[in-house]
């Protein structure tokens, strides 16, 4: 037991670590952004032959000499999201699925197959768990990404996306949810092959933010997989197909629906775990402005 509480107290203290040090080069980035901007100035006026702008010449040995050390992968700026996802690519995803407590019978069916979607994760019971334990647990258990839905009234409206260790949480609205057993001439049988993952229309910073959280959700795949994962945006509503494709001939390509399908909505992106309510928030949803209605932001 004691074996046990030592080796506890040293992961929460790693993982006290590792955010205090993830959050001081975030605090960082305006002081970066600015002397990144000099260096770009300099380089540019360096490779046209034209004068330096005058407020970079009292600095410019000292930029000139940062500008001679730096290669092709620290001349670029580096933000939090390398922080976040610097290791995406390098490892497959470990996605954990669960629920919110107390689940109706409808929703678990949701959760499995949501679980089926995700390569290389695993359903757990929520149980009583509180959220704090829940992604103490996952951390340990070296996921990569927490995925919760939630309901109400037995109808999946709800879809939490935490990516560990440091964050960020994204949070979606869900509507119109079809389960497999309820698509019209039945559902084809659910491939566990790494998909293509389509993003369709993720064009503005935030859309590209979330293209990214969702993107890393799953491995990459082989190239002859004939599996495919549609996010596709449309007026900030994302709509989520999951589908199969046969060729029949040289140019006929037949698609079949899996399932299950649904729409999402982002309504919070948090810079942190879903454990951490203090954390600061990239964006929130702001649907009673004014402008609200002509705002496109994805």
């Amino acid at each position: 037991n004691i074996m046990v509480t030592s080796s506890e107290a040293a992961s929460s203290r790693r993982q006290t670590r590792l955010r205090r040090e993830y959050l001081y080069r975030k605090s960082l980035q305006g002081r970066e952004k600015a002397s990144y901007e000099q260096k770009r100035l300099v380089r540019a006026a360096l490779a046209a032959g034209k004068k330096l702008p005058t407020e970079l010449r009292a600095s410019y040995d000292k930029l000139s000499s940062e500008i001679d050390q730096e290669d092709a992968k620290t001349e670029v700026q580096k933000t939090h999201v390398d922080d976040e996802y610097g290791d995406a690519g390098l490892e497959d995803p470990r996605v954990c699925v669960t629920t919110s407590r107390s689940p109706s019978s409808r929703l678990k069916q949701f959760a499995k197959e949501t679980k089926l979607l995700f390569p290389n994760s695993v359903r757990i019971n929520r149980g009583n768990n509180r959220v704090d334990e829940l992604i103490n647990s996952c951390k340990e258990g070296d996921f990569t990404d927490v995925v919760i839905v939630q309901e109400t009234r037995g109808e999946p409206d709800g879809l939490v996306v935490c990516h560990l260790p440091l964050g960020p949480t994204a949070f979606f609205t869900l509507s119109g949810a079809v389960l497999r057993h309820d698509l019209e001439g039945g559902a084809s049988p659910m491939s566990e092959a790494y998909p293509h993952v389509i993003l369709n229309n993720f064009n503005s910073e935030l859309g590209k933010r979330i293209g990214n959280v969702l993107k890393c959700l799953f491995p990459i795949p082989k190239p002859d997989t004939r599996r495919i994962v549609t996010f596709s945006n449309d007026n900030d509503y994302i709509s989520f197909r999951h589908h199969m494709y046969s060729k029949s001939g040289k140019d006929n390509v037949t698609l079949h629906e899996v399932g299950p399908r649904f729409e999402m909505k982002l309504y919070q992106l948090r810079l942190g775990t879903l454990d951490q309510k203090d954390a600061e928030n990239e964006y929130v949803l702001r649907p009673y402005q004014n402008t609200a209605a002509k705002r496109q932001l994805l």
